[in-house]
């Protein structure tokens, strides 16, 4: 687990299950914005040659992945992610939460996604049938581009392009 500490805010993304496309749209941002994107999984991934984007593997085990994450990011950091409790960890810590879908969590939501999330899980445990997840569509990756882009406006400081 050899990342380097960058000054600045980063964007941290939790690997395991982040769709490919939001993937895409996450690595175009960070060599357009200069802004270092770090994955955090507990397998490897494949990431293109880019000097902002990073991957970190951890052991397997529950919740390592999340807590790595909680461990390394720094208020105002973007923590990218579908794990509520990992998205209400970050908020407390003074980060910026968004899911795949373009959803922002807030300290306002994150009580009610918590205890939805709680209850279909104890459905699950009775034997209850509660379905997946809707498609991933194209309303979805354009609405997490939007707020990818909100953060981008409000904590990167647009630089001179760099003397590659």
């Amino acid at each position: 687990m050899n990342v380097p500490e960058i000054a600045g805010p980063q964007i941290w993304v939790d690997g395991d299950a982040c769709p490919g496309a939001i993937k895409e749209i996450l690595f175009r941002a960070a060599d357009r914005a200069r802004i270092h994107v770090t994955l955090i999984a507990n397998h490897t991934l494949s990431r293109p040659p880019s000097r902002y984007i990073q991957v970190l593997t951890v052991q397997g085990g529950l919740d390592e992945a999340d807590n790595e994450i909680v461990r390394r990011m720094q208020p105002g950091d973007l923590v990218v992610t579908q794990d509520i409790p990992l998205a209400a960890r970050v908020i407390d810590k003074g980060g910026v939460a968004i899911h795949p879908r373009g959803e922002r969590y807030t300290p306002e939501n994150m009580a009610e996604r918590l205890s939805m999330r709680n209850f279909m899980e104890e459905l699950r445990g009775a034997g209850v049938r509660t379905g997946g997840p809707s498609a991933f569509h194209a309303r979805d990756r354009q609405a997490f581009a939007n707020q990818l882009d909100r953060w981008l406006l409000q904590h990167v400081k647009r630089a001179a392009p760099p003397n590659d």
